[in-house]
């Protein structure tokens, strides 16, 4: 499939969120948008060519998921992940940081902990506390090879703290890692040592990167582990469908899933007749998309990669998977007096996620999800920036 990512998409002045932030910045040049996981590109053509026949069918009425919605997502694990589920572990969901808070409401009682590690993608740390839960955590730690898992601590903050709900983010936001089967199975056997559900967002599993690394889906390990996991996913990020709101919880425990059905009546609506169109196109019929956008971030992701090894002071591990660059800025911080680095970097043009959010201050996070000549111009306000 010939597709151009290339092809310059005007979103200024539009419902677009991600560019309505700096439209005020009063930066001279405006300040870029790398923040928001939300790319520049352009939906895949058969999502446009199903959403346009659902449009001209022209009745809106309430929806339900159809036989050939329900058997995409069955259809697209199997082949992708090997994993033969039941349709009626389907719960559909309008997003999937809707999913994160329906398991924090259905895990436990009001006053108990959830656990998560730091650095995290931010609904993390706030859907526990929308819920009347506690977050605990532990944070991830960084070596040479990249961001690893501080087991041991894990288990202390797990056995002290008594939570029942483990939230785990893997491909992980905002690091990039892809958990290897090692690191999931100790996370599988801490679960079943302290007795926890385990709500995996894998929301990213299309994005991986690395010709090394694979994906494995956290609830496949075993049954048993599947049987306490709630797994969370959606075409969003993968296929750049956000605003259509889709998203799906897989979990095969009857019981864990109507407790988790349970805490979303009243509170969480259906998903729209759109959003339900778009899932079932874009996992059925957009794998030549997929794999042309693949090599286009991996190209992004090279040219990140150079300019940041290229300037004193920042950091950044290898990206597995995602097409956001978790840069470690707190040496050049230090080494200039920038109490926050986000703020200085909006300053000089770039706007991008701040560490803060995510448990992590000093670190900032550059979404490369977009248009080569965009993303060039970006680096060259980098370097500008930091005198590199």
């Amino acid at each position: 499939m010939n597709v151009d990512f290339d092809e310059a998409l005007d979103r200024v002045n539009t419902d677009s969120v991600k560019w309505a932030k700096y439209a005020d910045s009063g930066c001279p040049g405006g300040v870029m948008p790398l923040w928001v996981a939300d790319m520049d590109f352009a939906a895949p053509q058969p999502v446009l060519t199903a959403l346009r026949q659902r449009v001209d069918h022209g009745v809106f009425g309430y929806n339900q998921p159809t036989a050939s919605q329900i058997d995409a997502v069955i259809s697209y694990l199997a082949r992708k992940f090997d994993w033969l589920i039941e349709p009626d572990w389907i719960v559909w969901l309008p997003g999937l940081v809707s999913g994160l808070n329906v398991a924090c409401r259905a895990a436990g009682a009001a006053g108990d902990a959830i656990f998560t590690a730091t650095p995290i993608y931010p609904p993390f740390l706030s859907s526990p506390r929308f819920s009347g839960r506690r977050v605990v955590s532990a944070p991830l730690v960084c070596d040479s090879a990249g961001w690893l898992w501080d087991f041991p601590t894990v288990d202390a903050v797990l056995g002290t703290s008594q939570a029942k709900l483990f939230l785990l983010c893997h491909p992980h936001n905002p690091t990039g890692r892809v958990w290897n089967e090692d690191e999931l199975w100790q996370i599988a056997l801490l679960a079943e040592k302290h007795d926890m559900v385990v709500c995996s967002d894998e929301i990213h599993n299309g994005l991986i990167l690395s010709p090394s690394r694979r994906h494995r889906l956290f609830a496949t390990l075993s049954r048993e582990i599947a049987a306490r996991t709630i797994t969370l996913m959606a075409p969003s990020k993968t296929f750049n469908i956000p605003g259509l709101g889709c998203a799906f919880a897989i979990i095969p425990d009857s019981r864990l899933r109507q407790d988790f059905c349970n805490a979303m009546h009243g509170i969480v609506p259906h998903v729209n007749a759109m959003g339900m169109v778009a899932t079932e196109a874009a996992l059925t019929l957009c794998d030549d998309w997929h794999a042309a956008l693949l090599d286009y971030l991996r190209g992004n992701l090279r040219a990140v990669e150079r300019a940041v090894a290229a300037i004193p002071g920042l950091d950044m591990r290898p990206v597995e998977a995602t097409y956001l660059a978790w840069i470690d800025a707190r040496q050049f911080a230090a080494e200039h007096g920038i109490d926050n680095p986000s703020r200085y970097f909006e300053q000089h043009g770039l706007g991008l996620s701040d560490g803060a959010d995510f448990g992590t201050p000093g670190f900032v996070r550059l979404n490369f999800g977009t248009r080569r000549a965009l993303l060039e111009e970006a680096l060259a306000r980098l370097r500008q920036a930091t005198g590199g």
